[in-house]
């Protein structure tokens, strides 16, 4: 697909997660979704009781893939960006963790997913925290401005893997880091997914190898690169949300050609320093 129907393609579909009521289950077309809850979902990937409780209703729609923030050891005063910030989840845990003289900045391309977490940053009466509409191929964030990036099941999704690090790159502080919880492939999907625009916006079709994942950021000046986690993607978290069960019923994808290609999705935990 496109560069530019890729976007389109993932804002439509986001656009129709922030647009539904209901936070009890995570929405269609995310990647960890479907009958199984949001909130279970989110502990199975290493969000703790305290986490859910404190957060505005609304805000955890279920769409990560690990805890970049418990992973980032934040500290008081730092300026933290969270790329692709969906309703603010991961922004408003960062928020408690650099407190009052801290700021979070969360940045997304979905109108609706801003509104959506504007609205909880105020519910929540979060003082330190803005979202800024933009994509993360063009950070709207100056250079050498930002402590530490996190991002939680985004950059699988971006056309321009490249220019998503190289910004990131830009916008840290020398000594800032990069942390991140994403979907990567230990081998390439069957063509018939890869073309799926479905399984785009489910995080599927647009994740490519761990070492590519890796080489790129290590292009983008990224050093001491350190993969901190890597698991499996559990198969059920595919079959049993509405986005697989399309790609499935659409296709009509064998069982066994199900189960070869969960395993070779992987949710990668990793780090990078820009160095002083």
């Amino acid at each position: 697909m496109e560069d530019d129907k890729v976007r389109k393609v993932v804002r439509e579909g986001y656009a129709t997660i922030a647009k539904q009521e209901s936070s009890s289950c995570a929405p269609a077309n995310s990647c960890c979704e479907g009958i199984i809850a949001a909130q279970d979902v989110s502990k199975k990937i290493g969000y703790t009781d305290e986490d859910l409780q404190t957060v505005p209703e609304g805000s955890n729609l279920g769409l990560g893939c690990g805890n970049p923030v418990a992973l980032a050891s934040l500290r008081e005063g730092e300026t933290v960006i969270d790329l692709g910030a969906g309703a603010g989840f991961d922004c408003f845990l960062a928020a408690r963790k650099v407190g009052e003289k801290g700021k979070v900045i969360g940045v997304d391309m979905t109108p609706e997913m801003i509104e959506k977490a504007r609205k909880n940053a105020k519910k929540g009466n979060y003082t330190n925290v803005e979202f800024r509409l933009g994509e993360i191929e063009n950070l709207p964030v100056a250079d050498n401005s930002v402590d530490v990036i996190i991002s939680n099941c985004v950059i699988n999704l971006s056309p321009d893997k490249a220019k998503v690090f190289t910004e990131a790159f830009r916008v840290l502080k020398p000594g800032g880091k990069l942390m991140i919880s994403d979907v990567v492939l230990l081998k390439e999907l069957p063509d018939f997914i890869k073309n799926n625009v479905d399984a785009y916006v489910g995080c599927l079709s647009g994740a490519i190898k761990k070492d590519e994942y890796l080489q790129l950021i290590e292009k983008a000046g990224f050093q001491q690169i350190n993969v901190i986690d890597d698991t499996h993607f559990p198969v059920e978290l595919i079959v049993n949300n509405s986005t697989g069960k399309t790609i499935i019923e659409k296709l009509n994808i064998p069982s066994e050609t199900i189960k070869e290609s969960a395993s070779s999705v992987v949710s990668i935990k990793v780090q990078g320093i820009k160095q002083d």
